[in-house]
Parts: structure tokens; sequence; C-alpha cells
């Protein structure tokens, strides 16, 4: 643990040279976790990335020794656009530019879906990094269905130094050790508050990492990613049916992936402080390398996950959406938004990071936060009631499929 303590605090005082508008930004709403000790340093400077990736400005921290992360990959990022403008992207391109264009396509497939069920249309931002990247952020605030909604990318270029590399190899043995990286980061966030207490809070992340040879060609890689489903009220068909779309969409590729994953993300999203998930999960992976398969494989999980956000949440919006609810289920359902915003500020790496940084964005940060939550001194649902056996499945998750 003092190990542990120590990288954080070397971390957290160190100074990657992030430049970005100042207008616009976005956040990443999860990072990934780490099973072992050993994997920590490796892990930390990826929520240094990841915090990159979401815009979270760290341009403040300074420390005795060389910066581990700069993004100043200008020409890369030049050279990608380029790529793009003239040759388009297919099957031939790199891989990076694959991931983005799928994920462009799917935030707006998704944004357009939500508009439809909610009747409001989501306010974009699109925004540039001065030195390579930038992204899209939709948000949909006091919708008719939806009282907060955030569906974001975000993609930077920069570079790692020797001390980056050797710490990030112990988990990617691919990597190759060297005075310099190109790197390459991009992702797609998601989290919708509704309403209607009877409605389910949803979250969802995939993430791309790529380091690059000084042609860019691709020199490292791996995905993450994952979703999970948190209800105030627990409706079993809904629980069944949201794992049961997540766990076809594994099967396709690995009868381990659902098992594996669903338990990590029971592990990850979990409230240590109260003994109690988040939610009823879904599934959660990180660092899905070359050791695991190869890339278009990969891709072809991240894809067809993806695509099965909608079949997994539309149909239980659609049935909750109208159900009409008591004063008493609306202050449960505050309550319970009160411990999803205690998860997200005192448990996921990712917020911790943004909010230790000089100069962040807190606005982007917190946007994955419900409008309206409640903290009520020693609440205890009554016995035997909907939210006392909320409350029991949260403490002891259950395997819905």
């Amino acid at each position: 643990m003092a190990s542990r303590h120590r990288i954080a605090q070397q971390l957290l005082r160190a100074r990657p040279r992030i430049h970005q508008s100042a207008k616009h930004s976005a956040r990443s709403f999860a990072t990934g976790t780490s099973h072992s000790t050993s994997a920590a340093r490796s892990k930390l400077l990826s929520v240094a990335v990841v915090a990159a990736v979401s815009g979270a400005s760290i341009s403040a921290y300074n420390m005795a020794v060389s910066d581990p992360i700069h993004m100043e990959a200008r020409s890369l990022a030049d050279l990608d656009e380029r790529r793009k403008r003239e040759q388009g992207v297919d099957d031939q391109s790199p891989m990076r530019l694959r991931m983005e264009k799928f994920i462009r396509e799917q935030q707006e497939h998704i944004v357009a879906e939500l508009e439809m069920i909610d009747g409001k249309r989501f306010q974009r931002d699109e925004w540039q990094r001065p030195h390579g990247g930038g992204g899209l952020s939709c948000v949909l605030q006091e919708g008719n269905v939806f009282e907060k909604a955030g569906v974001n990318i975000s993609v930077v270029y920069g570079t790692l130094n020797p001390q980056a590399i050797k710490a990030m190899k112990a988990n990617h043995k691919t990597m190759k050790e060297d005075e310099a990286l190109d790197f390459y980061a991009l992702g797609l966030s998601m989290v919708l508050h509704p309403r209607n207490p009877m409605a389910p809070t949803v979250h969802l992340n995939y993430r791309y990492f790529e380091t690059m040879k000084p042609d860019g060609t691709s020199q490292a890689w791996w995905f993450g990613g994952g979703a999970d489903l948190t209800p105030s009220y627990l409706f079993d068909e809904d629980a069944v049916h949201f794992h049961k779309t997540l766990k076809e969409a594994c099967d396709k590729h690995d009868k381990t992936y659902y098992p594996r994953f669903k338990k990590w993300c029971d592990e990850y999203f979990s409230n240590k402080h109260r003994g109690e998930t988040r939610g009823i999960g879904g599934i959660f992976f990180d660092d899905l390398d070359a050791a695991e398969a190869d890339a278009e494989n990969t891709f072809a999980f991240i894809q067809d996950c993806l695509k099965n956000f909608l079949p997994s949440y539309v149909p239980i919006i659609n049935r909750r959406k109208d159900m009409p609810f008591t004063e008493k289920e609306k202050e449960w359902q505050q309550v319970r938004r009160g411990r999803y915003v205690e998860f997200n500020l005192v448990h996921d790496r990712g917020t911790a990071f943004g909010l230790n940084v000089p100069g962040s964005r807190v606005e982007s940060i917190l946007m994955s936060l419900p409008l309206t939550a409640q903290w009520r001194y020693m609440y205890e649902p009554d016995p035997k009631s909907r939210e006392q056996r909320l409350l029991d499945v949260l403490r002891d998750p259950k395997e819905w499929v």
C-alpha cells in the first residue's frame, strides 16, 4: 500500500503538458482498475492518459524528474487528418482511425435515438486541441425523459517519455523501450440520468490507446470499456434483459468474457465505504491487447458491445419512463443518486485525478453527476420493502443470466 501511495503522489506531482481549448472540453466518465499491486504504476499512468482524453488540464504540476507524458504530437495528428481527408477511412486504415470513425458514428446514432425518446435535442459542442485531437460533447439537461444526459467523444495525441514507457510495459509486453513514443488515446463516454425513479441510470465507456512508430504505424495497442446499470427500483426483468444482451455480445467472441468482465464490474463500481455496489453491474474491462486477442477480433468485440447498448437499454427506458411514482419513491431515487455521487467522487480514479489538477475544467469532469441528489441522516428503508430488496442485491451482487 505504501508503494501504491508513493506512486500516486509522484503522479499527482507530475506536470504533463496539455494544451486545450479554454471554452470546450469533455470528460470520460470511467477509467480502468487494477487487479494487482504490480500493475499499479501502469494503471496510474493510464489514469493520466485517460484524464488527458477526458479534457482535464494538468499543466500546473511540477516534479524534479522529466515529464512522463507530453501532448505535442502535432505532426502525427496532421498526418492522420490529411489521411482522413484525402483517403477516407476503410478496413485498411490504421486501427485508431477506424475506431474513431466507428465511435463517432455510434455517438451520432445513440444521440439521435435518445432525442427521439426524450423529445428534446442535445446541445453539441465540438472542440479542437491546438496540438492534435479534439472531440464532440453532446449534453441534454432538464429534458422530458432525461434529467441529465451526456454522450461525449475525446481524442488526444501526445508523446510518452522513457519513464511512462517503462511503467506501461509492465502490462503491455509488446511495447518497446525507447526514448520517446507517440501515443493516441480515444474514448466515448455516456451517462443517462432519467427523471422517473422507476427508470434506471445507465453508464457506458469504450476507449482505445495506441503507441506509434515514427512512421505512424502501430507499435502497441489496447482497448477498454464496459456498460453498467444503476436502478433505484429493481425490476428483475430489466436486470436480466440488460445482462443477457451484454452476455450475447461477449459470447460471440469468448465465452469467458462475460463472467470475467461481470465480476470485474461488480468489484470496480463498489462503494466500499458502504459495503454495496453502485448498481446492478454489467461488464467492465481494461488493457485488452495482443496477449488477449488480435486487434481485429478485439475491435469486433468492442463494436458488438457498443452496438448492443441501444438494444440493452431502450426497451427498459421505454417501459419505465412514464410509470407513475410517489413523492416517497422520488425521495428514494434522490438518496440512491447520492450514492452514485459518492462513488464518482470518492472511488472513481479518473474523477479524483481530474479534480486534483489545477486548471481542470470542473464542469466537464462532473458532467456525469445528476442534477439533483440527497443525503439523509441515518436513512434506512422499511424492512421487506422494494427499497430494502435493492439494497440486499447491492450488498450481495446476483448472477442475472
